[in-house]
């Protein structure tokens, strides 16, 4: 990501937030989580390219930690201790109350659903900065479109398979990245 060289190259992660990376990782957990055979049987799309979204968000979460300020990185780090917190309950709950694969399915698509819908909302405070300040500095263009994208790739599998866990939260990401795209377009070349 554009964002992470700046990033890197100016040794601060600046006025850029740390939230839309661990909601994205909360959510690649969580499917991981529904695709697991007790869960969901053959589900191994799901689980494969969620495996590779939390290895990329890992990678994401350990550079802005290692270029925050400490009250950034305290903040994540709690942000990432309440995630294994609830990633572990989840899982408990469902493997010891939900008896059947229907129950587990609904139990954890419940959740997953609610977590993605997070995720594609936290981009809403960089919207609201961007319509205040009129630039789309801390906005980047390439996460905006890969929201919209994946989301609209998401929703189209969901439809072709009839699960609604999954049409959800991508229907509503395909929405997110519209709107982020749309402020992309308005404000790209304002100073």
């Amino acid at each position: 990501r554009p964002t992470f060289w700046e990033i890197v190259r100016s040794k601060s992660t600046q006025e850029y937030s740390g939230l839309p990376y661990v909601c994205t990782l909360f959510n690649c957990m969580l499917w991981i989580l529904y695709g697991m055979p007790f869960v969901k049987p053959h589900s191994m799309l799901i689980i494969t390219i969620n495996a590779a979204g939390c290895a990329i968000e890992l990678v994401y979460t350990a550079l802005y930690l290692s270029y925050a300020t400490r009250a950034k990185m305290v903040k994540v780090l709690k942000m990432l201790g309440a995630v294994a917190v609830a990633f572990g309950l989840i899982t408990l709950t469902t493997v010891k109350l939900a008896d059947t694969h229907d129950e587990r399915i609904t139990v954890v698509g419940s959740v997953c659903v609610a977590v993605a819908i997070a995720m594609y909302i936290s981009p809403l405070t960089v919207m609201k900065r961007v319509i205040q300040t009129r630039s789309v500095q801390y906005m980047p263009f390439l996460l905006s479109l890969f929201v919209f994208l994946n989301s609209l790739v998401w929703t189209f599998y969901a439809v072709v398979t009839r699960d609604i866990f999954i049409a959800i939260p991508n229907g509503l990401g395909c929405l997110s990245g519209i709107a982020q795209l749309s402020l992309y377009a308005i404000y790209r070349n304002s100073s």
